[in-house]
Order: C-alpha cells, then structure tokens, then sequence
C-alpha cells in the first residue's frame, strides 16, 4: 500500500518514468539495514565509530529522502544515492580491518556493501529509465 501511494507521489513530481518501486523498496530496506548496522558499530569503540555513525545518519536520510519524494528530482535522488554509495563505501573499508575479530563490524561491513550494491542497481535502473 505504501509503495502504491509513493508511485502516485512520484507521478505528481514527474519522476514515474525515472524509478522502479521494487529496486527503490529494495534499497531503502537495504539502508535500514545500513543504518542499524552501522549504528551498533558506532559503539564498539573502535576506529571505525565515527564512520559508521556518519554512515548510519546517511542511510537514514536516504530512506526519509526516498520515502518524501516529493520535491526530488531523478537528479536530486541520483546524487543522494552517489553520497550514500560514497559514505558505505567509506564505513565498510574502515570496518573490514576488525571484520576478522568483531562480529559486529563483519556484520556492518556486509550491510555497507549490501546498501552500496541496492543504491547501484537502483540508480542504474534510474538511468537506464532516463
């Protein structure tokens, strides 16, 4: 129902043609995931922590800028998920170091990658639909 609704508002703000539901369902999933994750690292007092906290804030706000949509433009949207990308991307190398000893960065640095890889495809789709 959700989904139904945000196609509804995406087609009111001229990006229908620019967004698939599923992979933009996917990749806020995947970004909650991000943000959970990333959020549990922060406190391991590790020297990861400040980028998981960054990360874990980007997330958040890549799922409240995909879930407003209203005043988005498939730009707009693209950037956020190049500044998202950009930020798991850093969280990830900055856990994988204590991946081997701390099951709590491992797990980070896999939803890191799993966010990168949901922005990915959610943009390509956006491109290929441009």
């Amino acid at each position: 129902m959700m989904m139904d609704m945000m196609a509804k508002d995406m087609s009111m703000a001229g990006m229908s043609a620019a967004m698939d539901m599923q992979l933009m369902q996917a990749c806020m999933d995947a970004c909650s995931a991000c943000e959970q994750a990333s959020a549990v690292c922060s406190t391991q007092m590790m020297d990861c922590a400040p980028a998981c906290m960054n990360c874990a804030d980007m997330c958040n706000t890549m799922m409240r800028t995909m879930l407003r949509m209203q005043g988005a433009t498939p730009a707009v949207m693209m950037s956020m998920l190049d500044a998202c990308m950009a930020m798991c991307q850093l969280s990830m190398d900055m856990c994988m170091p204590h991946a081997d000893t701390s099951e709590v960065c491992k797990m980070s640095a896999q939803s890191c990658k799993a966010c990168m890889d949901a922005c990915m495809a959610l943009k390509d789709s956006m491109m290929k639909m441009a």
